[in-house]
């Protein structure tokens, strides 16, 4: 087996980025990264998690998700848009999430591009879906940005979304599900027999 992939306590071969137990993180593995899913909140605190990713690791921002969640209501994408400039201030003094003012003002831009823009994140996302009969047969197979991401990029940005240039948004694909980049040899990956898969 792929040192890519572990088994995991309960005997289910994973990406090993998950790690062997029930943490946060391998439920976020099993369940989340590489899902399709598209609820509106969901797709919203994915982007924004892109966002705050910028130049920093993945578990930095991952293990702040909770206080991210109560920071910007929820994800609540109305509410998140209706914020003032005296709610970014108030959240750039918060420790408990990233106190950068620009990725926290991008955060309340992108919400108001979601309530404004012609054509939503969720068809957006589904017209880039794309379905593999094959997984990455490792990590250093996978891609940090790719020529759909940059298209995908290129027109968030003309709607006028922020801080979303083609890494942070193919890290977005990969989180929802556009993309399934669990590798081969994983329980979750595109060519894991669905049998076993599903079990």
């Amino acid at each position: 087996m792929s040192s890519d992939v572990i088994i995991g306590n309960d005997g289910k071969p994973r990406c090993a980025w998950a790690g062997a137990g029930d943490t946060a993180f391998g439920r976020y593995h099993d369940e989340v990264w590489g899902t399709r899913a598209y609820d509106e909140s969901a797709m919203f605190e994915a982007l924004t998690l892109g966002v705050f990713e910028v130049g920093l690791s993945w578990s930095v921002v991952f293990g702040k998700r909770d206080a991210f969640r109560k920071a910007f209501r929820g994800f609540d994408v109305a509410k998140v848009a209706a914020m003032t400039e005296r709610d970014v201030d108030r959240l750039v003094q918060d420790a408990s999430i990233i106190r950068n003012r620009g990725k926290i003002q991008a955060t309340v831009d992108n919400a108001r591009a979601m309530m404004s823009a012609s054509q939503s994140l969720v068809a957006l996302a589904k017209s880039y879906e794309i379905t593999r009969k094959r997984a990455p047969r490792s990590v250093a197979d996978l891609p940090t940005s790719t020529q759909q991401a940059e298209a995908f990029a290129k027109q968030l940005k003309s709607q006028g979304y922020r801080f979303v240039g083609p890494t942070s948004v193919y890290a977005f694909m990969q989180n929802v599900g556009v993309v399934n980049d669990h590798v081969h040899g994983c329980f979750r990956a595109a060519d894991y027999p669905a049998a076993v898969r599903n079990r």
